[in-house]
């Protein structure tokens, strides 16, 4: 019989998902004693389980999945984030009622509610039935700090953010940050006023478990760990997905990386979510030409402005980038949609990433000892991107202080090309730290290494508690 069990609500996307399978995997593979189910809420836009989610949960047998009913999405006009902020609060009733079905009414004791990023209000649940509840923080260490000031800030402001605003001081960043690197949801005011209930909520845990390494983040880990006012902090990453799957719609890009010489591949792929108009196309299409370098880049259209639906994928590569483009670069260079990420980093042929900087592809690449240009896009990645261009120096800067929000502006063809350029000189010292981070990232998940420690105290603290 197991001692106990962990329930996880993640957000619907698949980045949150895999992470959280990821790390329920991990800490099924420590402690025998231990049973994990997923509480699944399902996309807006999707009436069934979609195949992703169905996938993984075929392939992990040894978890639990619970599928929540669909709920109608919200129909209001804002921005992403509090769009996804207010549906996922729209389940909590089905939350409570997945548990108490599924989980209380089974002989093993639960021993904690593990929410994600967005589900915050799951912690009232959680109160409700009187489990212990724990944050599980998909981003980095840096930005759960920024969500943690925000109440501070907030009491001293009152307000969202400004791009006019000074400097911000974070205690989780090093620096000072200026304001045209706060993420765009906080310059918004319902996606401020979101924001800052997340952060108000996360400290009525009783932990933050967090997707990074002690080595990785060490002012920020520094920081949370010391804090009086804040609970454990458990930092378990890198939480990856690093199986070679092979799956046979990609076979092409592998075997064009096979053929390709070590290091001398930039990669281009801007996320699930990242994606650009015609003209911001030509412009990189241009630099890459420009640049001479061999290139493999993930072209995909910018998100749909309706919350609820699925993006549609360009059908037609020449429609949108210059003509000629992909007939002179034919022998250099190869455009795709959608990108096996994860197989593509870990492939010897690449030498630099040219990345939105969310915090998965921030891991992968550097699990890889792949250093990266910072091009943001949306979510939290430019904070990311200050963050690994002027603290970390794990990345050169391309437009860190980009936002999919001003799109108009384009980022011309001559500063793409100085970036990849100095991304790809082998000289470039961020080559070097990228590559020694890498082997920090693989020692800190060995036994002894920090992170394997951190989930060996986490398992303990649970099963102590639940005692």
């Amino acid at each position: 019989m197991k001692a106990a069990e962990l329930v996880f609500v993640p957000s619907p996307g698949r980045g949150h998902i895999v992470a959280i399978i990821e790390f329920a995997k991990r800490l099924l593979q420590q402690d025998e004693r231990l049973s994990v189910s997923i509480i699944v809420i399902k996309r807006p836009y999707s009436t069934t389980v979609d195949s992703d989610t169905a996938d993984l949960a075929a392939s992990n047998t040894n978890i639990r999945f619970i599928y929540l009913p669909q709920v109608d999405p919200p129909v209001i006009k804002t921005c992403f984030e509090n769009s996804m902020s207010v549906y996922i609060e729209m389940h909590k009733s089905h939350v409570k009622a997945g548990i108490i079905d599924h989980v209380l009414s089974k002989s093993t004791p639960i021993a904690g509610l593990v929410i994600d990023l967005f589900c915050s209000p799951m912690i009232d649940v959680a109160n409700e039935l009187d489990v212990p509840s724990y944050l599980f923080f998909t981003s980095s260490a840096a930005f759960l700090g920024l969500m943690l000031y925000l109440p501070v800030r907030h009491s001293e402001i009152g307000s969202e953010f400004f791009i006019s605003d000074p400097d911000s001081i974070i205690p989780t960043f090093a620096n000072p940050v200026p304001s045209r690197f706060i993420p765009s949801f906080l310059l918004d005011k319902d996606g401020y006023a979101s924001f800052l209930s997340h952060g108000t909520q996360f400290i009525k845990t009783k932990g933050f478990i967090i997707n990074t390494f002690a080595e990785l983040e060490p002012h920020a880990i520094k920081y949370l760990t010391s804090a009086p006012e804040l609970p454990p902090v458990y930092t378990v990453g890198p939480v990856l997905s690093v199986e070679d799957k092979k799956k046979p719609e990609f076979e092409k890009i592998m075997q064009w990386l096979d053929n390709q010489p070590s290091s001398s591949v930039v990669f281009l792929c801007f996320g699930s979510l990242g994606g650009f108009e015609k003209p911001q196309l030509e412009e990189i299409a241009t630099a890459l030409e420009w640049s001479g370098l061999r290139f493999l880049w993930s072209v995909r259209p910018p998100p749909p402005k309706d919350f609820n639906l699925k993006p549609v994928e360009y059908t037609n590569f020449s429609d949108v980038l210059p003509a000629g483009f992909l007939d002179r670069t034919e022998n250099r260079g190869l455009v795709c949609g959608w990108a096996p990420q994860v197989e593509v980093l870990a492939h010897e042929a690449v030498g630099g990433f040219v990345s939105h900087c969310g915090w998965n592809s921030t891991l992968e690449s550097l699990w890889n000892g792949v250093p990266i240009a910072a091009w943001p896009v949306y979510a939290e990645q430019q904070p990311n991107a200050f963050q690994l261009v002027n603290e970390l120096k794990l990345a050169v800067e391309l437009k860190s202080d980009y936002r999919i929000t001003q799109a108009a502006k384009l980022v011309m063809a001559e500063e793409i090309e100085k970036s990849i350029k100095s991304l790809m000189d082998t000289e470039n010292h961020v080559r070097k730290r990228a590559k020694e981070i890498g082997e920090k990232a693989g020692k800190a998940l060995l036994d002894g290494g920090s992170s394997f420690i951190s989930l060996g105290r986490f398992i303990d603290d649970i099963l102590i508690t639940k005692k």
